[in-house]
């Protein structure tokens, strides 16, 4: 890669392009292994691939983001949840030391504790499923990172209920090229990756990317005098090949290994952070992935797709309960004493996938030649075991959980005339689970789900593409894990949701600006959220017993919008916008509260990232942007919400021909904000009165990453 002939283009500009690319797959992949010009392949980066056929996003009828890797490095983001800001109504959770759960359109899961958790928002990374531990999305040598907005019920089914997010990472190329990236930041914060990629023989190509991240955190523990007790310590590993086994056979191969050994020590007694836990917790995950695509084409009429993908991961998420040490109520007068406890979670994950796809060439449509298709099996199998390690409890808690999902798929593309265009799809997908614990819970539901989607897309003309579509997705019920829930709360159903959508993508100025505007509402049945009851103990504090349940209906809906304008070859001008409005329909949570009529959890109002970059000399590219996002409730269980913010962040980037330096910031006015939040009672220095406890976001991050490319 030449940095300076590429300039780096940034997300606006790779997007502006993208609207103008009518390329298929095989070119872009060479697009992507090119070297002699990179802005002119960023016209066939910026494709989606989560669609069961490869298109530009301009010709996508649905709501969706792409972020390219120049989009990545524009942000320097080291991890998925620093560019969800980016992009309209996608938020994270917290509560641990990455965000494992996201939430789009103001769906989605916030926290894992004994219950097995079915995602509502899928994360997968080259074909394999990480639905619930998202913390494993390093964004070290990515291609791009899609978002679908909405649900995903025909090609993704019960993990896609709110949306997919679709991460590719960057495929072999056909000459041997290598790069190396280094950066130093506050927080004694430091990475060092190497990627080398290339031809092995004239028919496999390979490409292997490793990357070490460290971070002391920023969070200062003041019982232990120590400053590193919130650190991040991780390694990730992939490795890729790319095999022709002949001229209709191609092998596609990804090995991953990521090992992240993180602390966890987000909480403080004074909501700061400065915490004093005399025993700081643990946050780690140790992965084993792999995935093998095959593409037959032999056939006259049909290409053949199979994709396999098995993974296991080691997880240990642990905490110290009470935030405090045995020296606390020495100094303080506690009405009720003090309690010690700490809460760790063991557990073994591992999940195997199989889809297989017939997909219909240009010569064997239907329907008088005017319909492609799309038919498909799917299976896949999971299982966690879980060892729960509590000082409250008289014996280890243990539990062990499988469920083997399978399903069909079928859809149509029809051309109803030169710029109409009909997508119809349909999803049946039938998913059995066994689980027991020690508790003495044991059960075996099964749901039988359907999903599917009715799109109708008008291309007016090369700019312009209106549509209208109405998606059903859905997400299986399950039996809550604790033994002490009462018994009409043990169970939870499968939740359902019909997503009516319109949208327009326009593009101006012979391709320098363009506008992407989606109109959406979402009907919810029998919504599954997450609540919790307290139970008292003897000494006065209070522990959660968190279950799912089922609220009766809610609704969401909102508008997106992502524009951009591409003024002069020097400056760009983008903006992100997401409005969303949700609400409760006929629900009390597990406090007997009836929330009708109030906001859903983690929904902000409004969701927006105002940016520009302007290249003051050929060498010379700065760039600013504004994250912003409305205030909203931490749970279903309290009042308790979050600040409104806005955080600012810039880059200074010096680029040469085979080498880039910059230096960034991130939140660069330090703004304290939050990121996950509680309501309980755990300080004994005020007799455990029940008040809001939350974990803050990254303060004002500065580095700088040095980039070398040979």
């Amino acid at each position: 890669m030449n940095f300076k002939k590429a300039k780096i283009p940034t997300l606006l500009t790779a997007i502006t392009l993208a609207l103008y690319s009518n390329t298929i797959s095989a070119k872009a992949n060479d697009a992507a292994n090119s070297t002699e010009n990179v802005a002119e392949s960023a016209i066939e980066l910026i494709e989606v691939t989560s669609d069961f056929r490869r298109t530009n996003l301009q010709k996508t009828a649905a709501s969706a983001s792409i972020i390219s890797s120049d989009g990545i490095a524009l942000r320097n983001a080291q991890n998925l949840e620093e560019i969800t800001l980016a992009t309209p109504n996608v938020n994270f959770a917290s509560g641990s030391s990455r965000a494992r759960y996201y939430q789009i359109r103001g769906i989605g899961e916030r926290s894992q504790f004994k219950e097995p958790i079915n995602p509502s928002v899928g994360v997968i990374i080259d074909d394999v499923d990480f639905s619930g531990i998202g913390s494993a999305a390093s964004l070290y040598d990515i291609n791009q990172v899609e978002i679908f907005r909405g649900p995903q019920g025909t090609k993704f089914g019960a993990s896609a209920l709110a949306g997919v997010i679709n991460i590719t990472t960057n495929q072999p190329t056909g000459e041997f090229e290598g790069s190396v990236k280094a950066m130093v930041g506050n927080y004694n914060s430091s990475s060092l990756g190497l990627m080398l990629s290339g031809p092995a023989t004239d028919d496999l190509g390979y490409r292997i990317a490793i990357e070490q991240y460290n971070s002391d955190g920023f969070i200062e523990n003041g019982y232990l005098d120590e400053d590193d007790t919130n650190n991040k310590d991780e390694l990730t590993v992939r490795t890729k090949l790319n095999f022709q086994a002949s001229n209709d056979l191609t092998l596609d191969f990804t090995l991953f290994y990521l090992d992240f050994d993180n602390g966890y020590d987000a909480f403080s007694l004074d909501n700061t952070r400065d915490t004093l836990s005399d025993q700081p917790g643990v946050d780690s995950q140790e992965t084993l992935a792999t995935s093998v695509k095959a593409t037959y084409s032999e056939f006259s009429s049909v290409d053949v797709i199979a994709i396999l993908s098995h993974a296991d991961s080691d997880l240990v998420y642990g905490y110290d309960e009470d935030w405090s040490n045995p020296e606390l109520c020495l100094e303080y007068d506690c009405p009720y004493g003090d309690y010690s406890s700490t809460d760790y979670y063991y557990r073994d994950k591992s999940s195997f996938t199989a889809d297989i796809r017939v997909l219909s060439k240009a010569g064997a449509r239907v329907f008088s030649d005017s319909t492609s298709w799309v038919a498909g099996l799917y299976h896949k199998t999971e299982t966690e075991d879980l060892e729960r390690i509590y000082t409250y409890n008289s014996a280890d808690y243990l539990s062990d959980f499988e469920a083997t999902s399978w399903a069909a798929y079928l859809q149509l593309d029809t051309i109803i005339s030169k710029q109409l265009t009909l997508t119809t799809g349909i999803r049946v997908e039938d998913r059995d689970s066994e689980y027991n614990n020690t508790d003495g819970v044991e059960f075996e539901p099964s749901d039988t789900m359907v999903g599917g989607k009715i799109v109708l897309a008008y291309q007016a003309n090369e700019d312009t593409l209106i549509y209208g579509s109405i998606n059903r997705g859905f997400k299986a019920g399950g039996v809550n894990s604790d033994g002490s829930v009462s018994i009409e709360n043990r169970e939870f159903d499968p939740e359902y949701v019909m997503n009516y959508e319109i949208g327009l993508k326009q593009n101006y100025f012979d391709g320098d600006a363009y506008l992407r505007v989606t109109a959406f509402y979402m009907d919810r049945t029998d919504m599954q959220v997450s609540t919790y009851a307290t139970n008292r103990r003897p000494d006065g504090s209070e522990e959660f017993i968190t279950y799912l349940d089922n609220a009766s209906d809610g609704t969401n809906q909102g508008l997106e919008v992502e524009t951009g304008w591409n003024i002069t070859d020097s400056l760009e001008l983008y903006a992100n916008l997401g409005l969303l409005d949700t609400e409760y329909l006929d629900f009390i949570n597990g406090q007997g509260e009836d929330l009708s009529g109030r906001e859903q959890a983690h929904a902000p109002n409004y969701q927006f990232n105002l940016g520009a970059s302007y290249y003051a000399t050929d060498d010379l590219l700065f760039n600013v942007n504004i994250d912003g996002r409305d205030g909203y409730y931490f749970s279903d269980s309290h009042s308790e919400k979050s600040d409104a913010i806005e955080l600012v962040n810039a880059s200074v980037t010096y680029l040469q021909d085979q080498w880039q330096v910059k230096l960034w910031g991130r939140n660069i006015t330090d703004e304290d904000y939050q990121s996950r939040g509680f309501y309980f009672g755990n300080d004994p220095r005020d007799g455990y009165e029940s008040k809001g406890y939350y974990q803050l976001g990254a303060p004002a991050e500065v580095g700088v990453t040095f980039d070398y490319q040979f």
